[in-house]
């Protein structure tokens, strides 16, 4: 691990977490904590309407920072975006979130650190290059090697359009096919267009290209929510 990638444990009142040393260092998809709403501020569940005693305490959800009753907040579900080492206590709606972010994280993630391979067309050119296309290992790049070499900042990608082909105006299935990039260039406002498309000769997996755009897509979809946070 470089220096510029080092992580250090820290301690929450949401539990223990696993942070970049560096703010800069951290994943374009991950998320801040939340602030908790007060305790003073919350007489009652804000699910079920519960009145708060010395019976029924109060517990904040890791994710939103609501305060609700047990009933109300019970799951202990991984929260890979927030960096936590355990699974932490969410509300019913923040958990079902988390877990598909999971899945994410579980098997979408390496799919995109695994790779594929497209033919990629810079700009207006009329040339592609065949490019083996990964996310790299501390999700901050995407590496596009071949005769050429780039390293695109996730976080300068500022559009992300999935191609896809055999919809059909009845409803059907649609595969993902290729997609153009948009990103701007560091330390100026120009803006660079990327067309990725999956090859159709035999030394281009197209199941597994299909698998890279598709985690992709989710990705893209996490990085919005980060910027918008």
């Amino acid at each position: 691990m470089s220096g510029g990638d080092a992580k250090k444990l820290v301690r929450s009142p949401s539990g223990l977490r696993m942070v970049p040393e560096h703010r800069a260092a951290r994943s374009p998809f991950g998320l801040d904590e939340p602030p908790w709403v007060p305790d003073k501020e919350c007489p009652r569940c804000m699910q079920c309407d519960t009145k708060f005693d010395f019976i029924t305490r109060k517990h904040h959800c890791r994710r939103c920072g609501k305060c609700f009753c047990d009933k109300c907040c019970s799951k202990k579900v991984p929260l890979p975006r927030m960096c936590f080492v355990d699974p932490v206590r969410q509300c019913a709606e923040c958990a079902l979130v988390s877990q598909k972010e999971t899945e994410f994280y579980d098997k979408q993630l390496k799919v995109l650190m695994n790779g594929a391979t497209f033919f990629v067309t810079l700009g207006t050119s009329d040339k592609s290059e065949l490019m083996v296309c990964r996310l790299s290992n501390n999700q901050r790049y995407l590496v596009l090697d071949g005769d050429s070499h780039y390293e695109i900042e996730i976080v300068q990608i500022s559009t992300v359009q999935i191609l896809t082909e055999g919809f059909t105006p009845g409803g059907g299935n649609t595969r993902a096919i290729g997609m153009i990039l948009q990103y701007k260039v560091p330390g100026s406002e120009e803006v660079t267009q990327m067309k990725f498309t999956a090859g159709e000769d035999f030394s281009c997996n197209k199941k597994l290209s299909a698998a890279w755009l598709a985690a992709m897509h989710k990705a893209t979809k996490l990085l919005y929510e980060s910027r918008d946070q």
